[in-house]
């Protein structure tokens, strides 16, 4: 069978649990980018920490080795769509948190009016009505890549689109007609 794998966090919790400004700032990614708590925030801010600790080791490095990473780091960011077309290491260095949450599945779902709200965008994906490259996606942390095709499903969209059913009024043709 093998050995089983060793699961390691993929994030580092804050030093200081309790500050205020830290705090405040988290509330704010909560509401504007609907993560469901504050470990999506910090599994991408560890990522973000990690693309930018790279970075600076490449400004470190000399020959072709640093030229070759460098190009690395670059179009794998590029093709994730947080840098863009004519970026170089400083604009890795500029990277924030708010580079990668615009990215999720979610945040996508909600700004190309799938859905009406970043609450409903994590509902549409949790209950399998999103597509990305006709694979249904559950996980609204899922980040999007710039060539992604992100679509409802057809069954979904059918749904959406049919017009709502008319109840019929029979209760007031009944009290109009007792009235007479």
């Amino acid at each position: 069978m093998g050995d089983p794998r060793k699961l390691r966090k993929k994030y580092m919790k804050p030093r200081h649990p309790w500050q205020a400004g830290r705090i405040t700032e988290e509330k704010d990614f909560t509401r504007q980018y609907g993560v469901k708590n504050k470990r999506e925030i910090w599994r991408a801010s560890s990522k973000v920490r990690k693309w930018r600790q790279q970075a600076r080791k490449i400004t470190e490095m000399r020959g072709e080795l640093a030229e070759k990473e460098k190009n690395i780091i670059i179009t794998k960011l590029q093709k994730l769509g947080v840098l863009g077309e004519k970026a170089d290491l400083e604009n890795v260095l500029d990277l924030k948190v708010e580079d990668l949450l615009e990215r999720r599945l979610q945040t996508q779902v909600f700004k190309k009016g799938l859905a009406s709200s970043v609450k409903q965008a994590r509902q549409f994906i949790t209950h399998q009505k999103v597509m990305i490259n006709g694979k249904i996606v559950t996980s609204p942390s899922y980040v999007v890549k710039l060539k992604d095709n992100l679509d409802l499903t057809a069954a979904f969209k059918k749904k959406l689109a049919a017009p709502p059913k008319k109840k019929k009024v029979v209760k007031e043709e009944e009290e109009n007609g007792q009235e007479e």
